[in-house]
């Protein structure tokens, strides 16, 4: 098994550039949306924490990104997630259509409301 990444950094520097490049934006992203977050590496893992909590995670894959969890109670919202659900917490974004960053940011601002 591959050595797990302790850092942002060094989790976003194993991956291949077209995949690094999107992570690296929807990181400026959730960063702008959430000033006071923090990183750190959970669940093997990009997550941004606020005031002790995990709020959103993130991560590459080979055709697609992902986006943990999805914010529940907005119908707006749910709405606009809907195209992009992969599953009960999932978010996928395919690496071959343009990603959403203003929803990122709008998710990343929801989640953080919850908490």
């Amino acid at each position: 098994m591959a050595e797990q990444p302790s850092t942002v950094d060094a989790y976003l520097a194993a991956l291949p550039e077209d995949v690094r490049s999107v992570l690296d934006e929807i990181r400026r992203t959730i960063q702008a949306a959430l000033p006071e977050a923090t990183e750190a590496i959970s669940y093997g893992i990009p997550t941004f924490r606020l005031h002790g909590h995990s709020i959103v995670h993130f991560a590459g894959w080979k055709q697609h990104v992902s986006l943990y969890p999805i914010p529940e109670g907005d119908a707006a919202l749910t709405r606009a997630v809907e195209p992009y659900r992969a599953g009960k917490g999932t978010l996928k974004f395919p690496l071959r259509t343009p990603v959403p960053y203003d929803l990122i940011a709008r998710i990343a601002t929801e989640l953080a409301t919850r908490r």
